[in-house]
């Protein structure tokens, strides 16, 4: 079986890592994505998805050379997870939990896109690859502010 997730996006804000107390990282981040499509006037309509985005370990120490806007390549599994709120309330939450990521973003006066982030694939994964780094950027660089106050119990 197969659970899978490919997206490209844009950060809705710079990554928050966090330590545990077992020395262990953990960084977590909004992801949009952009579809574009006609309505039945035939005007053009966006829609656009929010994920969270979790990285462990090695990601999350890479994660930190994210920022707000960029536009990143995401690979990763689908994860369902409950907890219960500070008021007692029980929330589902869906987060993308990544097993590597590319930054896509053009560099700065210059042609190419930018590689001083590496590939972030995970060190323990034989077989795991990056995205080539003509790959094109597929979503607007201009992403709508997030939104804070999820009550992640991390």
């Amino acid at each position: 079986m197969i659970n899978k997730v490919t997206l490209i996006g844009n950060l809705g804000g710079d990554p928050e890592i966090r330590t545990l107390e077992n020395g262990t990282p953990v960084g977590r981040f909004s992801l949009a994505t952009n579809e574009s499509y006609k309505d039945k006037d035939g005007n053009w309509q966006t829609l656009t998805e929010w994920h969270n985005i979790v990285v462990w370990r090695e990601l999350a120490e890479r994660a930190k050379s994210l920022k707000k806007g960029s536009t990143v390549y995401v690979e990763g599994k689908i994860s369902y997870r409950k907890y219960t709120d500070k008021d007692g309330v029980e929330k589902s939450l869906t987060d993308i939990v990544a097993n590597l990521f590319r930054l896509l973003d053009k560099r700065e006066g210059g042609g190419g896109f930018d590689n001083r982030i590496p590939s972030a694939e995970p060190l323990n994964m034989p077989g795991s690859r990056g995205v080539s780094a003509d790959a094109p950027a597929m979503v607007q660089a201009d992403a709508p502010p997030v939104t804070e106050g999820d009550d992640l119990p991390f």
